[in-house]
């Protein structure tokens, strides 16, 4: 009989969002070819009551419709998933994110374990208001409380948590990326006249808590006879984040907006001279594990979330002086560039690899897939019985 997994936390797939759309499908198709039965809630952004269940691939999908904008379309999708997840009653639950925990509050309940991926320290960020912090600060908590057991993605994540829970709950499990390869002659790169010309690359939500305005305005103050490429969608009308950003770019970066196409990101990625990481919090971030991956020279924000994903090798900036000189340094030494390739090559196939990372996913999900008949009375809490798997 096929194991059988619930993921929760993501607007679905085929990923076309972000890092834990990308591991959900990376997870739920590797789980199909072991014999697992797994199904994936999507969102849909659609005024029409919906929920429609089809097969991608081999995993089952239930998308879901919303009609509410933004936060609250996703309160709403995640709240009819946990009552459908509850209905289905599958053997173990993935959930990916913490934002909406008090929800799963009720898979608790109905007896059926839960996983959460802690993500990182979401109520920490700038951008969220103080109440949106205080929200994601009680959900973190009751994620704590109400998971059967909690993944952490970094050491300062698992560290983090072992405040709230005992570490025995605790399990430290990566993301991870594929190795990219350089392709010179990817039409991406005549499109912005990169053929040969040295470059930087910054991928990244353009938000102040990313660095990106420190970054911009650091490569913008001297002439470098070389480009910056700047990921992402600016509106300069709308945020005025975002036209300060604008404002302090000089000639030589380049705002191509948001790129969907993975072949092209990782194009522009692997032959870029070096890749720009201005996150100051979260744990182990998808786009700084795709650039150790493509062998980047690596600058990246100084904090221990970063230093640990790139390891020592890596150049590291505090302030807009700082990332300034780091820059110079690369531009101007083609022997320290090599060098910087080489270790985040070599710390990607230390830490990222997907092959590794599935299989302890899996080995985790395995030890808490509980079997018992739909709509049966959770096992062992009719004698007073904890449940194995269950961890406080």
């Amino acid at each position: 009989m096929k194991k059988d997994l619930a993921i929760l936390g993501t607007r679905g797939i085929p990923a076309r969002h972000g890092g834990f759309e990308t591991f959900a499908e990376r997870l739920a198709l590797y789980l199909v070819k072991q014999g697992w039965r797994v199904t994936v809630y999507c969102q849909a952004d659609t005024a029409e009551n919906l929920c429609e269940i089809d097969e991608w691939k081999g995993v089952r999908r239930v998308t879901i419709s919303t009609n509410a904008p933004g936060a609250w379309g996703t309160m709403a999708f995640d709240f009819k998933a946990v009552r459908h997840v509850i209905e289905a009653r599958p053997d173990v639950v993935l959930t990916l994110g913490y934002n909406t925990a008090v929800f799963s509050s009720c898979l608790r309940l109905s007896g059926i374990n839960n996983i959460f991926n802690m993500d990182g320290l979401e109520w920490q960020r700038i951008k969220w208001s103080a109440p949106a912090k205080v929200w994601l600060w009680l959900n973190e908590r009751i994620g704590c409380l109400v998971g059967n057991h909690l993944i952490a993605d970094h050491p300062s994540i698992a560290d983090h948590l072992a405040t709230r829970v005992s570490r025995k709950k605790i399990t430290t499990i990566v993301y991870g990326a594929d190795r990219a390869t350089r392709d010179r002659q990817h039409s991406v790169l005549s499109k912005y006249d990169l053929a040969g010309v040295p470059y930087g690359i910054l991928i990244a939500r353009p938000e102040a808590e990313n660095s990106i305005l420190e970054i911009v305005t650091a490569f913008s103050q001297r002439r470098r006879q070389a480009k910056l490429m700047v990921l992402g969608s600016y509106n300069g009308q709308q945020n005025a984040y975002h036209r300060r950003v604008l404002d302090a770019a000089s000639e030589e970066v380049i705002f191509p907006g948001a790129i969907y196409d993975h072949a092209a990101v990782s194009a522009l990625r692997a032959n870029a001279r070096f890749y720009l990481h201005g996150h100051q919090v979260g744990g182990t971030n998808p786009s700084l594990v795709e650039a150790l991956g493509a062998g980047c020279a690596v600058i990246a924000h100084n904090n221990r979330f970063n230093r640990w994903v790139a390891g020592d090798s890596a150049r590291f900036f505090s302030t807009v002086e700082e990332c300034n000189a780091c820059i110079s340094e690369l531009l101007a030494d083609d022997e320290l560039v090599d060098r910087l390739s080489a270790a985040s090559l070599k710390r990607f196939e230390e830490e990222f690899q997907w092959s590794k990372i599935l299989v302890d996913y899996e080995r985790l999900l395995e030890k808490y897939a509980r079997r018992y008949p739909k709509y049966a009375v959770q096992p062992g809490r009719a004698e007073g019985v904890m449940p194995e798997g269950d961890e406080m």
